[in-house]
């Protein structure tokens, strides 16, 4: 059963989501013997596609045990006073009121717990780009893009309590034009000390007492001064084209528009989701197979390892998963004269090297990979998995998943979001005090601006799709990135942040560029508690 300090955190993660939940639902809730946060989770996921309803009801819960899982679940059930047994092999209930003691319950719940376990969690992906590609053309496939993002946004805003004060720029224009030219005149607006806008940054200006933002929400553009140190400082460490809402004063008497607030989508403080057994994952990115730099000793001592080294022999027997988070390969023509860092100088002797190295991974353990800028197929964002074409030997790996880049991926409850990372380089050169030595807090930036890849026309290629994948509508448990090839680890509002490093040594352009990589360590997970491992097979 749930106990009230744990009830009083579910009901705070479920209005920090804008939602409400009957009393007769919370009933039901504290009865659970399941993770009622991940049962939580899938109800909200619904509601916001199909329902609409802004209320978790029960019936919700009943339907969301119902036709979740292919096993049994126990709920107590206070309306008959006794056990109701929720089967889902042939969704039919059984009501046994005989039975109301609790350590009958828990012994039904220890029996079949396993079964509920394993098929509960069966479905691993969450979101695929990879399946959402459908590119747009020239301008009209950019003004998709950025709509998409707009409403996406909006979207995520509309969960904070002063977004229902939001006004569109061309109405606030010709509001205060208004109320300069008639100060008496008399509305709900003119009433208010504040207004309220919500728009893409365009443009940032350091001024000599002001730092001034272009925010842009398809209305028009409206330029806002912030003149308050504070607001500064948080001006910053904004990036452009993320969306942001903004309070205003409300002052007719004045030709600025002056800023009193700025709010970032971010993400909400929240508990995580953590999955019921000591179950493990492995977070890895950037092997580079093909390079001159390849780690291939050390690599093949990570496969020895897995393969039953008795060293960690504990956590080894409980690997599950791992997460391989782009370039995989080197590739061929990335950057100039690179042939003359390659081992392997066609990309096909390199996937075929790959898929050898990837094939001794033990059966049992299933692996998720996505695409980084050295892999073959399309580099702009997002990235379809790498094509079969070139991989087909890779595809035929029976407990190895080709995904897009980004995607999230649900293992053992878990949301795990994969992206290699290519945004990172225009994050780290645009806000002061950001650097490659500590990616995870690139990595924050992202997530507070609720996107992966927020800036355009730098650095980072971003394909004029017509849906922007790269907002971050669900909020991740763990965010895995890589691309920088330096290991770092944080925690940001509950979510586990992990830059995966590299089996790369620091090659020339890294030692121009002072970068010093961390390569040959592997980042494990314990998806029951979040606490994350360095395994370095380096030394």
């Amino acid at each position: 059963m749930t106990d009230n300090s744990d009830l009083l955190k579910i009901i705070s993660f479920i209005t920090s989501k804008g939602f409400q939940i009957h009393p007769d639902a919370l009933v039901l809730i504290e009865n659970l013997q399941v993770d009622v946060y991940q049962i939580v989770e899938e109800i909200l996921m619904i509601k916001r596609e199909r329902d609409g309803s802004k209320v978790i009801l029960s019936d919700d819960i009943k339907n969301i045990l119902k036709f979740s899982t292919n096993s049994s679940l126990i709920v107590n059930d206070n309306a008959s006073n006794g056990t109701t047994i929720v089967n889902k092999l042939d969704h039919s209930e059984i009501i046994d009121t005989k039975k109301n003691n609790e350590e009958t319950i828990l012994e039904l719940v220890t029996r079949d717990f396993d079964d509920f376990e394993n098929n509960y969690y069966v479905n691993n992906i969450i979101y695929d780009s990879n399946n959402s590609i459908n590119s747009g053309e020239g301008v009209e496939g950019y003004t998709s893009l950025f709509r998409s993002r707009f409403d996406k946004s909006l979207k995520i805003l509309s969960n904070r309590p002063d977004s229902k004060r939001i006004k569109k720029i061309a109405f606030i224009k010709q509001f205060l034009n208004q109320s300069r030219i008639n100060p008496k005149s008399q509305s709900k607006e003119n009433l208010e000390e504040s207004l309220f806008i919500a728009g893409l940054i365009m443009e940032k200006k350091i001024k000599k007492n002001s730092y001034n933002l272009t925010i842009d929400d398809q209305s028009g553009l409206l330029e806002a001064f912030a003149y308050d140190e504070d607001l500064k400082k948080q001006i910053s460490s904004l990036i452009l084209d993320q969306m942001v809402m903004i309070e205003l004063e409300n002052n007719s008497k004045r030709k600025n528009h002056i800023i009193k607030k700025i709010f970032s989508l971010d993400v909400p403080d929240r508990i995580p989701n953590r999955s019921h057994s000591e179950v493990y994952s492995v977070l890895i990115s950037d092997l580079h197979i093909g390079s001159k730099f390849f780690m291939e000793d050390e690599f093949q001592m990570f496969l020895n390892w897995l393969n039953g080294n008795e060293e960690n022999k504990d956590i080894v027997s409980k690997i599950k998963y791992i997460c391989i988070c782009g370039d995989l390969i080197d590739g061929i023509g990335i950057f100039p004269h690179q042939d003359r860092e390659l081992f392997e100088k066609d990309s096909f002797s390199q996937m075929e090297h790959a898929t050898n190295l990837l094939a001794k991974i033990p059966k049992h353990i299933k692996v998720f990979m996505i695409p980084g800028n050295h892999d073959l197929g399309r580099r702009a964002l997002p990235q379809p998995a790498i094509p079969r074409k070139y991989a087909d030997k890779i595809y035929s790996l029976s407990n190895i998943t080709m995904l897009g880049n980004p995607c999230m991926i649900n293992m053992e409850g878990v949301r795990t979001l994969m992206f290699h990372g290519q945004s990172l380089d225009d994050t780290i050169a645009t806000i002061p005090g950001l650097s490659y030595s500590k990616p995870a807090e690139a990595m924050k930036i992202l997530l507070k601006s609720r996107h992966l890849s927020p800036i355009y026309g730098q650095r980072t290629p971003i394909a004029p799709e017509l849906e922007d994948m790269m907002v971050i509508e669900d909020v991740p448990d763990i965010f895995h990135s890589g691309h920088v090839h330096v290991i770092d680890v944080d925690s940001y509002k509950g979510t586990l942040v992990v830059n995966s490093g590299a089996w790369q040594t620091q090659t020339p352009f890294q030692r121009a560029m002072g970068i010093t990589p961390t390569p040959g360590i592997a980042i494990v997970v314990n998806l029951a508690t979040l606490k994350p491992y360095q395994i370095n097979f380096a030394n």
